[in-house]
């Protein structure tokens, strides 16, 4: 998908995104994720800010998103939530910053939407500091045979209308990057991984 549609859709979105009432099971999942997060922290396609309530304080967040109306939203979020960020407008595919960084890594709901989820990774792993923690909240592919054929089945029509994948089986992804990962959780009809990693 060209870069700019898919800005498009995410910036028709950002009204929901920041408005979503979201399960009490999605905002423990991000709660217990995101309580082990310290120091420096970059957060990528940070969305309307969904995890802004959920960090430690005295954390310092760099958010990325290359949607300039999600960014609005966190900015909000942010402000809402006394939290202690810096915004890039970027595409994480095409930003750098130098080895090490990082103290903690964020990713929620993100790698589905990346053309090359893997190079994504690669940098991540090189940003976050050697003993850093590396958080995944993300939706990928479902472990039950038939909840998997649907998701390959819808999974083009859904790119082309919310502009992320549904079929990326995201602990094999982060696996293949070289990063070791620490725990896995499933859930939702295993399409919902939750996953502990160190670079």
């Amino acid at each position: 998908m060209n870069k700019q549609k898919q800005i498009r859709i995410f910036d028709k979105q950002a009204e929901r995104y920041a408005n979503l009432r979201e399960k009490e099971s999605q905002r423990r999942w991000r709660r217990q994720l995101l309580e082990s997060a310290s120091g420096r922290v970059l957060e990528l396609a940070v969305g309307a800010g969904a995890n802004f309530p959920y960090y430690p304080k005295h954390v310092q967040i760099t958010a990325v998103d290359f949607s300039a109306l999600m960014l609005e939203k966190a900015k909000n979020a942010a402000v809402r939530n006394h939290v202690d960020a810096a915004f890039i407008r970027a595409d994480i595919e095409e930003l750098d910053f130098p080895d090490g960084t990082f103290d903690t890594i964020v990713s929620t709901l993100s790698l589905c939407s990346y053309d090359e989820p893997q190079m994504v990774l690669g940098r991540l792993k090189r940003w976050c500091k050697p003993d850093g923690a590396m958080l995944f909240m993300e939706h990928g592919i479902s472990s039950k045979r038939l909840v998997s054929a649907i998701q390959r089945t819808l999974d083009p029509v859904l790119y082309r209308m919310i502009g992320c994948h549904h079929n990326r089986n995201m602990a094999e992804l982060i696996e293949q990057a070289g990063i070791s990962i620490l725990s896995v959780e499933r859930h939702w009809l295993d399409m919902f991984y939750i996953i502990r990693a160190k670079p």
